[in-house]
């Protein structure tokens, strides 16, 4: 990655990482309570995410992971609790553009005669004002978010020509090329095949070792412990926190899709 994306993510550079002790957490989430209408979505959600950190978030249909990526986006109101990104209020964070997010599934006219390039470009739109004209500083973070995503000798191919892979890693690059130090992957591999699924586990593991927080909601339990350093067990409420190894025990599993492990044998 460019110099540019790079001082974006780790602004100061050495300085900046010799005192990331001394930095909040990057994603504080305290008590968090969201109803739709009747319907409990969150009820009393807290976890924290350290800075540099793949963090999972896994839990069946209804438990709870899109509304926490709404919430953090401010795409939906809570009714309590509080949400800060990098120490301040989530709402703040989104108007600074510290936060990416990549959604499970883009609504986009993919006949629409746009290339992989004008795609890219769109993370750097908050930076350009109304002309939404590219300054020098926009192509350099595209042109590092293509080589990243290893998509740059396509980046005049039109979107609707790429694989489901590409499509996925056009749509991380963009976020990557907005620059900022947490990104939310809604399901990333759905959709996709093992090869390319590798691809973006590899891609984000480059991403995270650039300094940028990951977080990622996923139904694979396979791929936890060759892509996450923690995992996040949520079924309305945080059930776990830690290692995807203890993640992955019969008990937690349990408890995160809502069954009896003692009716269930072990959870298994």
């Amino acid at each position: 990655m460019s110099d540019a994306l790079d001082n974006r993510i780790e602004p100061g550079g050495a300085e900046a990482e010799s005192s990331s002790n001394l930095a909040p957490p990057i994603l504080e989430v305290s008590d968090l309570h969201v109803r739709y209408g009747a319907n409990v979505a969150l009820e009393g959600a807290s976890l924290t995410v350290s800075r540099g950190q793949i963090c999972g978030l896994v839990g069946m249909n209804g438990s709870g992971k899109s509304t926490l990526f709404k919430s953090i986006t401010n795409s939906v109101s809570y009714q309590k609790g509080s949400i800060k990104v990098a120490g301040i209020d989530a709402n703040q964070a989104r108007k600074q553009r510290l936060i990416g997010y990549v959604a499970q599934n883009e609504e986009i006219d993919w006949d629409f005669p746009v290339n992989v390039n004008q795609v890219v470009m769109m993370g750097r739109y908050g930076f350009m004002g109304p002309t939404r004209r590219p300054k020098s500083a926009d192509v350099v973070a595209v042109q590092a978010a293509l080589e990243m995503v290893e998509l740059q000798d396509l980046q005049q191919r039109q979107i609707g020509a790429l694989s489901g892979g590409q499509k996925k890693r056009v749509f991380i690059a963009r976020a990557i090329a907005q620059g900022a130090p947490l990104l939310l992957l809604d399901e990333p591999f759905a959709g996709v095949d093992k090869y390319s699924e590798t691809n973006i586990v590899d891609l984000l593991r480059k991403i995270s070792a650039k300094g940028t927080t990951v977080v990622v909601s996923t139904h694979d339990l396979a791929s936890l412990e060759k892509l996450c350093d923690e995992v996040v067990l949520l079924y309305r409420r945080v059930v776990y926190q830690g290692d995807p190894a203890g993640a992955l025990d019969p008990q937690n599993l349990a408890k995160a899709f809502g069954l009896n492990p003692a009716a269930s044998g072990g959870g298994q």
